[in-house]
């Protein structure tokens, strides 16, 4: 099934930190092609502690073969090897952020998991690079596509587009 995960980095090697997260996903066992990924965009941190440095964002898309649970805890565990911490507070800055956001159209409220991402169509650091790669994906529970999503967002804060090979 068609499954897209969201990375961010404010803190280090901001772009090597999406390459190693990245590498890392896509050589999971049940990670399969076609793969997309977005261009790299960096935005201003939401919610974070004063003086945070600004986030590079992107997005990437690929089949998975497998339980989302399953895929989740190897996220996490990625994010781990890659310096991040789980008993930090909510919103602080970060080496590497993993987020699922999608597993084809299942829908799944856990205490672990929420799938499709409940905040996803309401971020822009989220819907600009899904935009880039899936413009007309209708996400799971919304009527309009991710183009449509983004044109009608009001987040405030600047995306700007950095890289667009990584």
């Amino acid at each position: 099934m068609r499954t897209a995960v969201a990375l961010g980095s404010n803190l280090g090697d901001r772009l090597e930190n999406l390459r190693a997260a990245r590498q890392a996903i896509l050589s999971l066992s049940n990670v399969k092609p076609p793969i997309l990924s977005s261009p790299i965009y960096e935005t201003e941190p939401i919610g974070c502690e004063q003086g945070a440095e600004k986030f590079l964002n992107a997005v990437v898309e690929f089949d998975y073969e497998g339980d989302p649970a399953d895929l989740l805890e190897q996220l996490i565990r990625i994010e781990e090897a890659l310096g991040r911490t789980r008993d930090h507070p909510k919103n602080v800055s970060r080496t590497i952020d993993i987020d699922l956001l999608y597993c084809g159209d299942r829908n799944i409220r856990s205490e672990t998991l929420q799938l499709p991402h409940p905040r996803m169509h309401s971020r822009k650091f989220v819907l600009q690079p899904l935009g880039d790669i899936r413009p007309d994906l209708i996400l799971s529970g919304q009527k309009k596509t991710v183009s449509e999503l983004l044109a009608k967002l009001e987040e405030p804060g600047e995306v700007v587009r950095i890289v667009d090979e990584w």
